[in-house]
């Protein structure tokens, strides 16, 4: 249901397809699971309608039509680029998007056997994403900050999540990442929500990118934390010796911001398990699983 009440189906979405985009609306439609900003359905074979749910504006979905098409072409993994768009109406007062779509399985219902490969493109991946981003680039909100200036979020999650035989070593980790000096390179462009959800896999690798709703520009750390968050134990070397544009302060920054990712997805677990909105029970053994990688560093 979105906030104006509006249950999301395949005949609203055929419906919006015929009045808006009616060459579009004789495709199949298949309703994709998961999601919560957004609720995608899958049309056709190539194809995907991105609907606004819960997300309050929609400002990240007009940021995806606005930069995806810039940056789809200088990216080495496919990600999905919008095709047509949808505006509010009567029958449906929030914006909806046909994308393309990108094939694979969710990480977080699939799996990485293929480690080095996966490090190696997901490096190979980022290399390309983090160029200098133009003046006029968004600019990140929640996300995008110094750990230092998220010490509140971090230390809510770790208390949250109960974690009483390894608060001290997460601390740790989170404290080095606050020591360390800050990114003083020019702003880069930055995905910004790297986790499970939104990476596909296929062939026991990495093959797609999703969801730049939290696109911006600013400190690549944000982003290289899906070395512990993404890649099977022992790949985080391999990794930032393939991106080979990382200094200590960054790496230290972005190890702390994978323990806080890391304890998110716990949460996130949590909340799936007691049937509170937004939980995802089985983001809870992934979280686990990637706060054991961030303990032991980058080995």
């Amino acid at each position: 249901m979105t906030g104006t009440e509006t249950e999301i189906t395949a005949d609203l979405v055929r419906d919006l397809l015929q009045e808006q985009h009616p060459d579009l609306a004789e495709l199949a439609i298949r309703e994709v699971p998961g999601g919560w900003g957004n609720q995608m359905w899958r049309l056709g074979e190539d194809l995907a309608v991105r609907m606004q749910r819960m997300d309050r504006t929609p400002e990240l979905q007009l940021k995806e039509r606005q930069w995806l098409p810039v940056l789809a072409p200088l990216l080495p993994l496919p990600v999905p680029t919008p095709v047509r768009f949808g505006e509010p109406s009567e029958r449906f007062p929030k914006h909806w998007t046909v994308m393309t779509w990108v094939p694979g399985e969710p990480l977080d219902h699939g799996s990485i056997s293929r480690g080095a490969h996966a490090a190696e493109t997901l490096a190979g991946f980022l290399q390309a994403l983090h160029v200098e981003a133009p003046a006029e680039a968004p600019i990140g909100r929640d996300r995008g900050a110094h750990p230092r200036n998220c010490t509140d979020g971090f230390e809510h999650f770790l208390q949250a999540v109960a974690l009483d035989d390894l608060a001290a070593d997460v601390r740790a980790v989170w404290s080095d990442a606050v020591a360390a000096q800050g990114w003083e390179g020019p702003p880069v462009w930055v995905h910004g929500d790297l986790h499970p959800a939104n990476v596909v896999v296929s062939d026991g690798t990495l093959s797609g990118i999703v969801d730049f709703g939290d696109l911006f520009a600013g400190d690549p750390a944000w982003d290289l934390a899906a070395a512990w968050v993404l890649l099977p134990s022992g790949m985080a070397s391999r990794f930032f010796d393939k991106y080979a544009r990382a200094d200590e302060a960054t790496i230290r920054r972005a190890r702390g911001l994978a323990a806080m990712k890391s304890l998110f997805l716990m949460l996130m677990g949590q909340n799936g398990d007691r049937g509170l909105p937004g939980g995802k029970a089985h983001w809870g053994p992934v979280g686990r699983a990637a706060l054991d990688r961030v303990l032991t560093g980058i080995q």
